[in-house]
């Protein structure tokens, strides 16, 4: 039998690092908001996985109240989900040293992201980069939180999650005491893409400012990037799955749909036969509907630091309110000695 309760609660975050972008927006931020209503809900700001990459001091703070500000702007409650910043909840990092020990060698040799990111150089990486799903577990478990909104590149770092839960739980005799937690994995564009490559993901380093769409963009930054964006020279098909080898359109496809909370099927109902000449005007009036109400309320929001310091306080005492006692379990199961 548990030891603890397991309510559905639900735990994510965003890292402090640049830009937000569409991505960023339709991935993560916008489904914060869809959730808060049906669950228990903690969204921190990763800062602590942000530092596995050189960062500049000076900024990291300030980006951290960004991504805040995102939250509020876009809809997050912070009377009903808690937001606040990972190091401020320092039983991140102490839950993180134990599942350290639980997690094996081969484990996180199997992680793509980490070949991915470390790139040639993988041997010059930061150790937090080579270990950082293994916090990614600690922030999940920490909160025992039963859902996870996640991404397609972030399903194998849930699965880590899984695999430390339950060996934990083998270990030490104690079924069930880690929930297993599930994905919450959908929506019509989980995966946003690049808008010069359609194969690319977007992203904050791409080198190239056209390749995203910023929540800090102004309507006429809006406008040419998306004139700008890749497309073919193929009107759009009536049928979804004819966009399968037509990135490009897929893309700007997926992204209206996302926006307008539609599906492709019904925005190619009513584009179907039309070039891009008549959807990327339809597709840039969504992006600042959508996206111009935030920019305004985030811009609002970041003149008033005081503001957002003392929501990330709330924030953190909340979420340690929790964190606590299942960390002090945690030691009670290892056999800590604890006063």
């Amino acid at each position: 039998m548990s030891d603890i309760h397991h309510m559905p609660r639900v735990l994510s975050g965003v890292q402090p690092t640049g830009n937000l972008h569409l991505g960023n927006y339709l991935g993560a931020i916008k489904r914060f908001v869809d959730l808060q209503d049906s669950h228990d809900c903690l969204y921190c700001v990763v800062d602590l996985h942000a530092i596995t990459v050189p960062q500049d001091p000076k900024a990291l703070a300030q980006q951290t109240r960004e991504i805040a500000a995102a939250y509020l702007a876009a809809g997050v409650d912070d009377g009903q989900a808690a937001i606040f910043a990972q190091s401020a909840v320092p039983e991140h990092a102490e839950l993180a040293w134990i599942f350290n020990c639980v997690a094996r060698i081969g484990w996180l040799n199997r992680m793509t992201q980490f070949k991915d990111k470390a790139g040639k150089n993988k041997e010059k990486a930061s150790v937090g980069l080579y270990v950082y799903p293994v916090l990614m577990a600690a922030d999940i478990l920490l909160y025992h939180a039963t859902h996870v909104p996640v991404g397609e590149d972030q399903k194998q770092h849930l699965e880590l999650a899984r695999d430390i839960a339950g060996k934990f739980n083998q270990d030490f005799n104690v079924p069930d005491f880690f929930p297993i937690p599930e994905p919450l994995i959908g929506g019509p564009a989980p995966r946003v893409m690049s808008l010069r490559d359609g194969t690319q993901k977007m992203s904050k380093s791409d080198p190239s400012d056209l390749s995203r769409i910023t929540l800090k963009d102004s309507d006429d930054d809006i406008a040419k990037k998306i004139k700008k964006a890749k497309t073919d020279p193929e009107p759009l098909p009536d049928n979804p799955d004819d966009l399968a080898a037509r990135p490009e359109a897929d893309n700007l496809v997926g992204i209206f749909a996302a926006l307008s909370d539609q599906t492709k099927a019904e925005v190619l109902a009513n584009y179907a036969g039309q070039g891009f000449g008549a959807f990327k005007p339809a597709l840039t009036e969504v992006l600042i509907d959508r996206l111009g109400p935030v920019r305004q309320k985030m811009a609002q929001l970041l003149a008033e630091p005081q503001h957002l310091d003392a929501t990330l306080m709330r924030g953190a005492e909340r979420a340690r309110t929790i964190a606590g006692p299942v960390v002090k379990r945690t030691k009670e199961i290892v056999g800590f000695w604890q006063a």
